[in-house]
C-alpha cells in the first residue's frame, strides 16, 4: 500500500513541478518578448537618426522613410567635416573633454581620498559645507561677474576650472573609499608610504570601477557642455560642439522654410537641413559610444557603488 502512494505522490509532485516549469517557461518568454519590444522602441530613434543622415535630400524633403536605407547620400556629412567651424568645436570639445577630465578627477578623488577618512576635525562642517552646495547657488549674475574677475572670459578654462567637482560624484567616491579594509592604508603605512603612495598605489587599484565609473560620467558630461559655452564665449571659434549642434537644432524651422540657406558643397549636390541635423547628432554622439565598449567591464561592477553599506 505505501508503495503505490509514493509513486502517486512522485508523479503528482512531478507533474506539478512541470506546470510550475511550462509556467515559468511562458513568464520567462512573455517578459524576453515585453523587453525585446520596448528595446526596438528604444533603439528605432537611433536607427532613424542614423538612416536619414545618410538619405537623399529628395527623400528627405518627400518625409519618405525607409526601414532599409536604399540610397546612400554622404553630403551631410561631407559638408560637416569640410567646414571649418565645426572642425574648430570638435576641438574645443575634445580640449575640455580631455583636459576637463583628468581636472575632475584629480579634484574628485583627492577630495575624497581625503574627506573619507573618520578622525579630520571639523569634517561634519566641511561635508555639510559640501552638500550644501547641491541645493543652493551664487546665481548666474554672480557667476558671470566672477569669472570675469577671473579672466575666464572667453578662455576654453571657464568649461573647466568652474566645474572642477561634482559634488554627487565626490560623494560616491567617499563611500567607496570608506569601504576599503583600512588594513590596507595601515599595512602601507608601516611600510613607510605616505598618504599621495597609498592614495595612488594602494588605493586607486582596488577602485578601478569606481575610477572608471566616475571618469565616463564625468566625460560624457564634459563632452556635453555648451552651456558655459554660450555664458562666456562671444568669440565663435571657442564655442564648443554642442553650442554648435544647439544653433543648428534651434534655427532648424528657419533652415527648413529658407530655400536660399540651403548649404551647397563642392559636389553641388545640396545637403538638406534635415539631413545635416541628423549628421551633428550623429558624430557628436559617437565618441562618446565609442568609450563604452572599452569601460564596460568596470562599469556593471561601478554603478553599484555606494548602493549597499559595507
Amino acid at each position: 500500500m505505501d508503495a503505490p502512494v509514493q509513486q502517486q505522490q512522485a508523479a503528482t509532485a512531478v507533474e506539478s513541478k512541470a506546470k510550475r516549469r511550462g509556467k515559468a517557461n511562458l513568464a520567462d518568454v512573455l517578459i524576453h518578448a515585453v523587453l525585446i519590444l520596448l528595446t526596438i522602441c528604444m533603439i528605432f530613434p537611433f536607427y532613424n537618426v542614423i538612416l536619414m543622415s545618410f538619405s537623399d535630400a529628395t527623400a528627405i524633403s518627400k518625409q519618405v522613410v525607409y526601414l532599409v536605407p536604399t540610397n546612400f547620400d554622404f553630403s551631410a556629412y561631407k559638408y560637416i567635416f569640410s567646414e571649418p567651424r565645426f572642425l574648430k568645436a570638435f576641438q574645443v570639445t575634445l580640449f575640455v573633454t580631455v583636459v576637463g577630465t583628468a581636472v575632475n578627477m584629480f579634484v574628485t578623488v583627492t577630495g575624497a581620498y581625503v574627506l573619507s577618512k573618520k578622525g579630520i576635525p571639523g569634517l561634519k562642517w566641511v561635508m555639510s559645507a559640501i552638500i550644501f552646495t547641491l541645493f543652493f547657488n551664487g546665481g548666474l549674475i554672480p557667476l558671470y561677474l566672477t569669472m570675469k574677475n577671473f579672466g575666464l572670459v572667453n578662455n576654453l578654462l571657464v568649461m573647466v576650472l568652474p566645474v572642477a567637482v561634482n559634488t554627487f560624484y565626490m560623494i560616491i567616491c567617499i563611500s567607496f573609499f570608506r569601504t576599503l579594509p583600512a588594513a590596507l592604508e595601515e599595512s602601507a603605512t608601516i611600510d613607510g608610504a605616505n598618504d599621495m603612495q597609498v592614495l595612488y598605489h594602494i588605493m586607486l587599484p582596488v577602485a578601478k570601477p569606481m575610477i572608471a565609473t566616475i571618469a565616463l560620467f564625468y566625460a560624457v558630461d564634459r563632452w556635453n557642455e555648451w552651456w558655459y559655452g554660450v555664458l562666456f564665449m562671444t568669440n565663435v571659434n571657442l564655442l564648443p560642439l554642442q553650442a554648435l549642434l544647439r544653433e543648428v537644432l534651434t534655427n532648424y524651422q528657419q533652415l527648413l522654410t529658407n530655400i536660399s540657406v540651403s548649404i551647397v558643397i563642392s559636389d553641388k549636390s545640396n545637403v538638406h537641413p534635415e539631413m545635416l541635423k541628423m549628421a551633428v547628432l550623429v558624430v557628436s554622439a559617437l565618441p562618446i559610444i565609442c568609450l563604452y565598449p572599452f569601460l564596460q567591464k568596470y562599469f556593471t561592477k561601478g554603478v553599484m557603488i555606494g548602493s549597499i553599506k559595507g
